[in-house]
C-alpha cells in the first residue's frame, strides 16, 4: 500500500511541476534591484543590556539602548519584509549625547553604546548570510564638538576658521562654515584628506561592508568626492555611494553625480511624494515629471534613493494625521509608488507600523515590535513582487493615464511588462487603456488584489476602488488547461479505484 501511495504522490508532483512558470528569474543583482531599510541604531532594538551606559529612554536626546546585537536579532524580521539592504546611522565612537552617531570622536572605533567591533562584524556577516547588504553612514565634513584635534598643536590646521554659515546660497560659505557649530574639517589639507580616505577604505577592508551613505555632501568640495569615489572603489568595485545633497535643484545635485557618487537621496522627489500621498485627490503628475527629468539629468537615475521620510524630516505619518486621514491607506499607496517607480526605495524604520513623529528628535522614537502587522504584511507583499519582477527595477517608465489622482503606468524590461494602477482619489475610478499602449489579446493579472483584466474590443478597462492600488503583470490569456485537468482526473480516478480494490480485499 505504501508503494502505491508513493507512486500516486510522485505522479501528482510531476504534474504539478508541469504548470507554466511564473515571472522570469532575475539576472545577477544590481544596486538598482535593492530595497533599503534605514534604521537609527540607538532607537531600533536593545539586544544587549550590558552596554547600556547612561541610558535614559525618557530623554529624547539621550541614548535609548539600541545596539548591534539588537539589529542582528531582528535581521530575519527585516528580511521577511523583503528588504535586501540596511542603511545604518554612523557606528563610530561618539561623544556623550551622540546617540545619533554624527558627533564622531574616533573614526577607527565603534561607539561603546552600540557594541564592539567584533559584534559589528558579526552583524555584517549575519546580514550577508541572509543576502542583505550593509550601508554605513559616513561623515567627512565635521567632527564632534570639542574634539581633541582642536587642541592638539599638530592638527589645528585641520579645520576651517570657526564661523557660522550666514549665506546658504554661497558655495564657499557652505564648504567652509561650521554647520550647526560643528568643527568643520578642511578637506583641502592633504593630511585631512588622507586621513578620511584611509579611514573609509579601512572599514571596507576590515568589515566587508557594501556601501556608504555620504552625509552633508554639499558642504565638502567636489574634487574631494572624486578622490573618495576612486579610492573606496579600488577596494571594492561594486561599492555603492549614495549622497545626501539637501537641495530641491537636481541640476545642482548632478555636479556630485559627475564626481563619482552613484546616487542621491532624492529630496526634489520627496516633496512631491509627500504632497501627493498625504491626502487623497492629489495629482501624481509631478511625480512622473520628476522621474522624466531625472532621466535627462543623472547618469543613472535608477540609482537614486527614493524615500518618504527620514531622521531629518517630520514623519510622513504626521503629515497624514494633520490632514485628518487614516495612515494605513495613505502609506499603502505611497509605498506602492515607491516600490514600482524608478529608483531604490528607502524605508525609514517604524514606517511599517506608521510610527508618528514631528521635528528632530521626535522623529527618532523607539521602534515598537508589538504592534499591528497589517502594513508589515503589505510591505512584505510588495517587496516580494518587486523582487520577482525585473521590470519594476530595470524597466522603462511610461505613463498611460493620469487624471484627478488616478494613475496608470507601465514598466517594461525585455519581454516582461508590468502595469501599475494607483487610485489616489476618494472615489472608484475606471480607466480605459487602448491596445496600442498594451499588446492586444492578453490579460493583466493582478498581484495584490488578484484582479484580472482581459483585452476586449481593442482596450483594457481597469477599475479600482478608492485608495486602492494594483500591480499587474501582462500575460498570455489563461483558460482551462485540458491536458492538466485530464491528468488530475486520471490520478484521482486511479486513486479511488485503488481504494475500492483495497476495501474489497479487506472484506475478503
Amino acid at each position: 500500500m505504501k508503494k502505491a501511495l508513493l507512486g500516486f504522490t510522485l505522479i501528482f508532483i510531476l504534474i504539478s511541476f508541469s504548470l507554466p512558470a511564473g515571472a522570469v528569474e532575475k539576472e545577477e543583482r544590481k544596486w538598482q534591484d535593492e530595497t533599503i531599510y534605514f534604521l537609527m541604531i540607538d532607537r531600533f532594538n536593545n539586544g544587549d543590556n550590558s552596554n547600556d551606559y547612561k541610558v535614559d529612554v525618557k530623554d529624547p536626546k539621550a541614548y535609548h539602548g539600541g545596539d548591534f546585537e539588537g539589529i542582528t536579532k531582528q535581521l530575519d524580521y527585516i528580511k521577511d519584509m523583503g528588504f535586501t539592504a540596511i542603511w545604518l546611522t554612523p557606528v563610530f565612537d561618539n561623544i556623550d549625547k551622540g546617540y545619533h552617531g554624527y558627533w564622531i570622536n574616533d573614526f577607527y572605533a565603534t561607539e561603546e553604546h552600540f557594541g564592539t567591533m567584533e559584534e559589528f562584524k558579526r552583524l555584517v556577516q549575519e546580514a550577508h548570510k541572509r543576502d542583505i547588504k550593509i550601508i554605513l553612514d559616513f561623515v567627512v565634513n565635521h567632527v564632534a564638538p570639542g574634539h581633541p584635534w582642536l587642541e592638539g598643536p599638530d592638527k589645528k590646521d585641520w579645520f576651517h576658521q570657526e564661523k557660522e554659515i550666514t549665506n546658504w546660497n554661497s558655495q564657499e560659505d557652505l564648504e567652509n562654515g561650521w554647520l550647526y557649530g560643528l568643527p568643520d574639517l578642511d578637506q583641502d589639507n592633504p593630511d585631512v584628506r588622507k586621513y578620511l580616505l584611509d579611514a573609509a577604505k579601512w572599514w571596507i577592508e576590515e568589515t566587508d561592508i557594501d556601501g556608504y551613505r555620504l552625509d552633508t555632501v554639499r558642504h565638502v568640495p567636489v574634487d574631494f568626492w572624486n578622490d573618495f569615489s576612486r579610492e573606496v572603489k579600488s577596494v571594492k568595485e561594486d561599492f555603492y555611494l549614495i549622497g545626501e545633497v539637501w537641495s530641491n535643484d537636481p541640476n545642482y545635485i548632478a555636479q556630485y553625480d559627475k564626481a563619482g557618487i552613484d546616487g542621491f537621496v532624492d529630496y526634489p522627489l520627496n516633496d512631491h511624494l509627500r504632497t501627493a500621498f498625504s491626502q487623497p485627490d492629489q495629482t501624481l503628475d509631478w511625480l512622473f515629471s520628476t522621474a522624466k527629468r531625472n532621466e535627462s539629468i543623472y547618469e543613472d537615475p535608477y540609482l537614486m534613493g527614493t524615500f518618504l521620510d527620514n531622521h531629518d524630516t517630520v514623519r510622513f505619518t504626521r503629515d497624514i494625521i494633520q490632514n485628518n486621514h487614516h495612515p494605513g491607506p495613505r502609506w499603502r499607496l505611497a509605498l506602492t509608488y515607491l516600490y514600482t517607480s524608478p529608483g531604490i526605495p528607502i524605508v525609514y524604520y517604524g514606517s511599517e507600523i506608521a510610527l508618528d513623529g514631528g521635528e528632530d528628535p521626535d522623529n527618532r522614537r523607539q521602534m515598537n515590535f508589538l504592534t499591528d502587522k497589517e502594513l508589515i504584511d503589505y510591505i512584505s507583499r510588495i517587496g516580494e513582487i518587486r523582487g520577482k519582477l525585473p521590470s519594476l527595477t530595470r524597466g522603462t517608465f511610461d505613463v498611460l493615464h493620469e487624471e484627478d489622482g488616478m494613475a496608470v503606468y507601465k514598466r517594461e524590461y525585455q519581454d516582461e511588462v508590468s502595469v501599475i494602477a494607483i487610485n489616489n482619489s476618494s472615489q472608484t475610478q475606471s480607466v480605459t487603456i487602448p491596445t496600442d499602449q498594451l499588446e492586444d489579446g492578453k490579460e493583466l493579472q493582478g498581484l495584490l488584489l488578484n484582479d484580472l483584466v482581459r483585452s476586449e474590443d481593442g482596450h483594457y478597462t481597469v477599475i479600482l476602488d478608492r485608495e486602492e492600488a494594483e500591480i499587474y503583470r501582462l500575460s498570455d490569456r489563461t483558460g482551462l488547461n485540458m491536458g492538466f485537468l485530464a491528468a488530475i482526473l486520471a490520478v484521482i480516478g486511479g486513486f479511488l479505484l485503488f481504494l475500492f480494490v483495497l476495501s474489497r480485499r479487506g472484506k475478503k
